[in-house]
């Protein structure tokens, strides 16, 4: 990356504070217009961030990456394609990003700024969807971005949108998504009670990424004669 560590944060604080006015401001749009039908918001919600996601990642990928997610950064580290001393400023970019863009879908639709999630998402199978989430979301990452990186943009839009409907969490996969939306009260919130759980599987992803990966990377396909 060509560009100073100061204007490829100002990207990944913009980029994240978009998908978070997306992901908040779609749920609360959706909830107001669905007249009560979950499955009908919910669908609303996740083309919404999966359309959003495309042009942000095409936006803001040339600048810094358009990592948007804490779990990315870790994992761009691990290969060697971020220095550590950046992931701190990465990963703050990220969550001041993120609460931000759930100030900004507040605002836009006359609410509080900030109001507590009053929404619980907990349980095992809960836990284990963000880990299935973000697992499946850095797998995609870590192996498009290499062989085929125009692609992932689309790739990663695709398996977030197909993500809210097969997994039980609605895959917030993203640890700084996760901290935002513990503070809206909206359709696309979580109880702070339950927050580190997810957190903590969705950082558990990393290493279980970074283990397949390195794996598949050893093997070699046999030479043609």
């Amino acid at each position: 990356m060509n560009y100073p560590l100061s204007r490829r944060l100002a990207a990944e604080f913009l980029g994240t504070a978009f998908l978070l006015s997306a992901v908040v401001g779609s749920g609360i749009m959706a909830e107001r217009l669905s007249l009560g039908n979950v499955a009908l918001a919910l669908l609303a919600n996740a083309i919404a961030t999966g359309a959003a996601l495309v042009a942000l990642l095409h936006a803001f990928g040339p600048i810094s990456g358009a990592h948007l997610n804490p779990s990315v950064s870790l994992l761009e580290a691990f290969f060697a394609h971020l220095p550590w001393r950046e992931v701190p400023a990465y990963v703050a970019a990220q969550a001041l990003g993120a609460l931000a863009g759930v100030a900004a879908a507040h605002a836009m639709f006359a609410l509080p700024l900030y109001s507590r999630s009053q929404h619980a998402r907990h349980g095992a199978g809960m836990i284990f969807s963000e880990f299935i989430a973000t697992f499946g979301l850095l797998l995609i990452i870590s192996t498009t971005s290499r062989s085929s990186p125009a692609t992932t943009p689309y790739a990663v839009a695709t398996y977030i949108t197909a993500a809210y409907w097969f997994t039980a969490s609605t895959s917030f996969a993203n640890p700084a998504v996760t901290l935002a939306r513990c503070v809206t009260d909206t359709f696309a919130g979580i109880r702070p009670a339950d927050v580190p759980n997810f957190l903590l599987a969705q950082f558990t992803a990393v290493p279980a990424v970074l283990l397949l990966s390195n794996w598949f990377r050893r093997l070699r396909p046999p030479h043609p004669e």
